[in-house]
């Protein structure tokens, strides 16, 4: 009984498999969306303009730091993120990425120090001084590594993807102490 039906399985299913013959259309003229669009649906708009939201619901300035890593960039998005269910995890969050180097990648999150997040028990968590006495820490994600430091106000998270060798925690040391 089990051999017949070891025989009859293949010659069932065999023309199954064979008869179910779809046919799918594309429209050839059907593009993805270009980069700046795909940013734009999830929310991210100008440095500035996500950069003046934020300030105006804090009614509080925040600063940049002046200058970036040393690796090439095509664009940059900005944006906040308004917590209206908790209203702790209100964000500002900047990104530079490169359409055409993909690791190329770097973000500035910013968010009051009530709110902060609190990074303890890393594995490999290195701790730096900047120069106006704060404490930071440097510390490796699975995706990108961060830096993570208070200034003012703002709880400042620095993150580089795991990928760009070239930006070191010194590298990022030094954008955190260019924030004035």
């Amino acid at each position: 009984m089990q051999r017949k039906i070891y025989f009859l399985f293949p010659i069932i299913c065999i023309p199954i498999c064979f008869s179910v013959n779809t046919i799918v259309f594309a429209n050839p003229n059907d593009t993805p969306p270009s980069l700046e669009e795909g940013y734009t649906q999830f929310g991210y708009k100008s440095v500035e303009e996500a950069v003046k939201e934020f300030e105006n619901h804090f009614k509080q300035d925040v600063n940049l730091p002046k200058i970036n890593p040393s690796i090439s960039f095509t664009h940059q998005f900005g944006r906040f993120y308004e917590d209206k269910k908790y209203n702790i995890n209100d964000l500002l969050e900047i990104k530079f990425v490169n359409e055409n180097v993909k690791e190329n990648n770097y973000k500035i999150d910013i968010r009051p120090l009530k709110n902060k997040i609190v990074f303890k028990g890393r594995v490999n968590q290195k701790t730096y001084t900047l120069y106006n006495g704060q404490k930071a820490i440097y510390f490796e994600g699975h995706l990108f590594n961060f830096f993570v430091f208070d200034y003012g106000n703002w709880q400042y998270m620095l993150g580089i993807d795991k990928r760009v060798s070239k930006v070191t925690p010194d590298t990022l040391f030094k954008i955190a102490n260019s924030i004035e």
